[in-house]
This record gives structure tokens, sequence and C-alpha cells, in this order.
């Protein structure tokens, strides 16, 4: 069955499109492993999702700095746990996007393409990280959970989003690195690329992907060749 062309493509940000590696020398300027940058992140979306279910709709920032301040806690650290954790957040606010984000986003907008964002963090994150990127100007909304009530992967998160772009889910691509985010979109109708850039296998626990792309750079290569990759 052939598979329609998205009217708008919606990103993940976190990861998605920024690069999160340089996070762990963050933690290593603190005197803690730089093993803790990924542990506080998955804390993070545990204990997110976790919240969502119970009905909450936890903001994403006060959350990261008090999981981060309990795990700063039990290091060796050369500082406060207070200006540890201050430290560690505005590296994580300043984190820039992937090599291959620019190329794709330009190539996509030059196609047609609406482009926006989805994410379980503040627009303020996407806003400077896409500002600094020089890429704002390709993106015509910026969305966070915030304004729809729930964390993705609920239904409800990716509704708003088509909602919010006036077309219907059908017609909405999500495009995320997390398989349990294109899992989400899936579920609630949308189609889905994940971003593959590891070369992993993806999780059969979840919904296939519509997509497997290397990168953003990738994805607007999809088109060019009038068919899918799955």
């Amino acid at each position: 069955m052939a598979i329609e062309t998205p009217k708008a493509i919606v990103f993940d940000v976190n990861e998605t499109l920024s690069d999160m590696s340089p996070l762990g020398a963050r933690f290593v300027e603190v005197g803690a492993s730089a093993s803790m940058a990924p542990l506080w992140f998955a804390s993070v979306l545990r204990d997110g999702f976790a919240l969502t279910a119970a009905g909450e709709n936890p903001v994403f920032a006060e959350l990261a700095r008090e999981l981060l301040r309990s795990l700063l806690a039990e290091a060796q650290l050369n500082r406060g746990v207070d200006e540890a954790a201050d430290h560690v957040m505005d590296g994580f606010a300043r984190l820039q996007v992937h090599p291959d984000v620019v190329n794709g986003v330009h190539r996509l907008h030059e196609d047609g393409f609406r482009l926006a964002t989805l994410s379980n963090g503040s627009t303020a994150v996407a806003e400077r990280l896409l500002e600094d990127a020089h890429v704002r100007d390709r993106f015509d909304r910026l969305m966070s959970v915030e304004d729809a009530g729930a964390w993705k992967p609920t239904q409800r998160a990716y509704e708003h989003a088509a909602s919010e772009l006036d077309v219907k889910p059908a017609d909405l691509l999500l495009v995320a690195v997390h398989p349990w985010d294109v899992h989400g979109a899936a579920r609630a109708g949308l189609q889905t690329a994940w971003v593959n850039r590891s070369d992993g296998e993806y999780p059969t626990t979840f919904a296939e992907p519509t997509y497997v792309v290397s990168g953003i750079d990738a994805l607007a290569e999809l088109w060019d060749a009038q068919s899918p990759l799955l």
C-alpha cells in the first residue's frame, strides 16, 4: 500500500535534534562520572512517564533538576550540590544540533514541508537550539507538552500537535530517535520516522516505524527517491 507524503513534519527535540554527548563533560567538571548523564536523562523520562500515567503533567525542567540534585548528592563533588546542578543544567541548555540536522532541515523546508517541533521539554529550549543552528525560521511552530496537557507518548500529545498544525494525524510525520516516541505517534495515527544514527536494532516490542533514516539529512531524501525505506 502506498504511503501518502506527509503535509507536515514534527520533530522530537532532545536527542533527536540536539546532540547530548557533550553533557557527560559537565558531570565530570563537577566531580561526578560522565556515565551519570544518560542515567539522569533516562530517570527524567521514567519519572515523567510515571507522573503522566498518574494523570499529572510535570514540568520537564523542574523534574530534571530535582532528579539531578538527588543523583549528584551521591557523588564526590568539587562544589555544592546546587551549584553542580546549575552547571549541568546550563550545559543542557547549551547543547547544539547533530551535524545532520541543519542541511536536512533546509532541504525539507525547500521541498515545501511545514516543519514543527514537539518536546516533553519547554519551547524555550527548542527555540535556543534552533536559533543557534540558524534554522529557527524554517519552523512554523515550536510546541511543548506543557500546552498539550500530557507528555509524549500519550495520544493526547500527538493529537495536540496535529490540531495546532491543522492537519489530520495521518498527514503528520513524527521524527524521533526514541522508539517509545515512534510507538506513541504510530498509535495516535501519525506516520513515523525513526532516526537510527547508531546503526542499532529497532525494538520489536514497539510499533514499526513508517521510515528508518540515518539522520535528518537522510529524511529529506525519502521523497526525492519517491519510495519509503520500509
